[in-house]
């Protein structure tokens, strides 16, 4: 018995016998030439990642490696039960929101002087001291809190035992391939194992597994031990966040009893078949924007500033939602309350 069937894999499989979600192919084709003009400019670079992000460290050095280690190893599940009621974390004049609301919190430790991202320190957090940690600004806590340092406790004691402590030297042993790096972080580290079934079928995703391996590449600046080869062979970061923009602009349409639901905000159960639907042809629907758009970028002989992947797609498409949030309002984004994303 082999492993699960790799994202990509899994994504054609999901996309060629979904029944309640569609990739349309005239949607792809707009989404990809309104990329065109990025895919020339610096917003689909790796340098961007630090560019465009102030709360991501600005350094490529093992303390910046380690942060987006614990950053990802806990990103998952920030979507709120309406906008009105929201968790949110002030850090430096500014408050944040989502995946946002926890560097803001991380940053905010840093600075109090409590050592966050040492592995030897969250491996005996407290659930106690989980909570000071990411404490809301607001009266609506950050989601499974009790999950948060679960997955905390448990992930830093591996990461002493096996890796010295430090994710660089897992970073290391993967010989700057992003699937070497992919499966170590898999096979070691349990809350990142995003594998369900379908069709009779293992599948993965592997969502927070992945965007860690392309945040790692980001953070390093594609240099180093950051230059993987092989950064092309990660797919989009399946979330709740991405399959709503890809529906907004087209490129993913969904049944009409699916979408009844969804505009209900009724909850989908992590391997529930629609929501693997809505994952799966998410993935398979970026992964054609690129290839759309690489022959576009042919054709015309338009000139990028460096390789244009899906990785850099998922980072643009997930800052596109986020700016266009009111535009998106009718939109419904699919609720699924898990550690996985």
């Amino acid at each position: 018995m082999g492993g699960p069937l790799t994202p990509r894999e899994s994504a054609k499989l999901i996309a060629e016998s979904s029944r309640d979600v569609f990739v349309d192919g005239a949607g792809v084709r707009r989404v990809a030439e309104l990329l065109l003009p990025q895919a020339c400019g610096p917003e689909l670079q790796v340098q961007a990642w630090k560019a465009l992000h102030e709360l991501n460290p600005q350094a490529a050095d093992e303390a910046a490696v380690n942060w987006v280690f614990l950053t990802d190893t806990l990103n998952f599940s920030f979507w709120s039960e309406s906008d009105e009621r929201r968790c949110l974390v002030g850090y430096k004049g500014k408050m944040y929101s989502g995946f946002w609301s926890l560097c803001a919190a991380v940053n905010r430790a840093l600075d109090e002087g409590v050592p966050i991202t040492s592995a030897t320190y969250y491996a005996t957090v407290t659930l106690g001291q989980v909570h000071h940690i990411f404490r809301s600004d607001t009266d609506v806590p950050m989601p499974l809190i009790e999950e948060r340092h679960q997955i905390l406790n448990e992930t830093g004691k591996i990461l002493l035992e096996k890796f010295g402590g430090s994710f660089l030297n897992c970073v290391k042993k993967s010989g700057k391939s992003a699937q070497k790096l992919l499966h170590l972080v898999v096979e070691n580290f349990p809350s990142y194992r995003d594998v369900t079934n379908f069709a009779g079928k293992q599948i993965s995703f592997y969502k927070r597994a992945q965007i860690l391996v392309a945040d790692t590449w980001g953070v390093l600046e594609g240099k180093g031990d950051g230059c993987f080869q092989d950064i092309s062979s990660i797919t989009m970061f399946a979330d709740y966040r991405l399959p709503q923009v890809l529906a907004h602009l087209g490129a993913l349409r969904y049944s009409d009893e699916l979408l009844k639901k969804l505009l209900k905000g009724e909850m989908l159960s992590y391997g529930d078949k629609q929501e693997v639907e809505i994952r799966g042809c998410s993935i398979w629907c970026v992964e054609l924007i690129r290839d759309y758009l690489l022959m576009l970028i042919e054709k015309k002989g338009a000139k990028t500033s460096g390789e244009i992947n899906s990785v850099l797609l998922d980072y643009y498409l997930w800052d596109y939602a986020r700016d266009h949030r009111a535009d998106m309002k009718g939109i419904p984004f699919h609720r699924t309350r898990c550690i996985y994303y």
